[in-house]
């Protein structure tokens, strides 16, 4: 199985509309491309031992706050930003990364630090996605030896030499890295990163937003859908506590909950919708919910020197 599962070259216009495509704050958007367009041009010009900068930032926060795409999104922003605005991006698969051989895991790993991404970086900016990072920086001190196998933990380890070598080594790499179980992460990983932003739940003006976009891209198909957006104070009311991917299938379980809506979306009304947003609401009460009780996260860290 390929570890690296895409590449992409940057700027990509397919990439464009992910960065607004996620409500978060113009606050947390310029924050988050200010840190990553710092962190490839500081390192350029000064070293580490003055300037401990790793060049990693780790967003965190419940499944469907959109996390992954964000970060696609400000790769591409970063890509963009750069002179001359080029970059390549890698996404990561983590997963293929894990084996039951003996020591497979720790050299897979090691390889993608100390041979493929510094292979990628030679011929110019590199910006990596390591998408949920906590299969690959297992939290070590919660691990069980008896229940863990030793390479989980060497594995751990090597991915924590090979960000220390490539951060040195290699000053025109990026690792934007997500996950929703922040409590699983080894300490020494977030002790690295340069920021570490929450993506949590959407507020109400952000709920709008969303509801408000997919309502007008359903419209243009099935225009009798544009009057339930009179609503738009209900429906936002309601979809309090749905994260953001849900709160689009919702739209799509509404017009999926009886066959006469299936065959014509024009015949969707609101007490579909309201209906469709109590299920999820109920769902999602009913889950748990593991990253709530993660350890507080400071927005910005400053890397100790190694």
């Amino acid at each position: 199985m390929d570890i690296v599962a895409e590449r992409i070259r940057l700027p990509d216009s397919r990439l464009a509309a992910f960065w607004q495509a996620i409500k978060v704050t113009d606050a947390v958007r310029e924050r988050l491309l200010a840190q990553a367009v710092l962190a490839l041009t500081v390192r350029q010009k000064l070293p580490f031992e003055v300037a401990p900068v790793h060049g990693l930032i780790v967003l965190f926060g419940p499944p469907g706050t959109g996390k992954t795409t964000l970060a696609r999104g400000l790769a591409n922003e970063v890509a963009k930003a750069l002179t001359p605005p080029s970059a390549t991006l890698v996404e990561i698969d983590a997963h293929a990364l894990a084996s039951s051989a003996p020591g497979h895991s720790q050299k897979e790993v090691t390889k993608i630090f100390q041979e493929t991404i510094p292979a990628l970086a030679a011929a110019g900016a590199v910006i990596v996605l390591l998408d949920e990072v906590e299969t690959l920086v297992v939290d070590r001190y919660r691990l069980s030896l008896e229940a863990n196998p030793i390479d989980v933990h060497r594995a751990a380890d090597a991915a924590l030499v090979g960000l220390d070598r490539l951060c040195r080594n290699n000053p025109n790499v990026l690792l934007l890295a997500t996950t929703n179980f922040p409590q699983a992460l080894d300490a020494a990983l977030l002790s690295r990163a340069d920021l570490v932003e929450e993506i949590g739940l959407p507020d109400a003006e952000a709920r709008k937003q969303i509801i408000m976009e997919v309502l007008r891209h359903l419209a243009r198909h099935w225009p009798a859908i544009a009057e339930l957006g009179k609503d738009i104070a209900f429906f936002t009311a309601a979809s309090d506590g749905i994260d953001g991917r849900r709160l689009r299938k919702a739209f799509i379980a509404a017009i999926a909950s009886t066959l006469e809506t299936a065959r014509d979306p024009n015949k969707l009304k609101p007490t579909h919708l309201a209906a469709a947003l109590q299920a999820m609401r109920r769902d999602i009460k009913e889950e748990r919910d593991p990253w709530r009780h993660a350890e507080a996260l400071v927005h910005t860290r400053t890397p100790p020197a190694k």
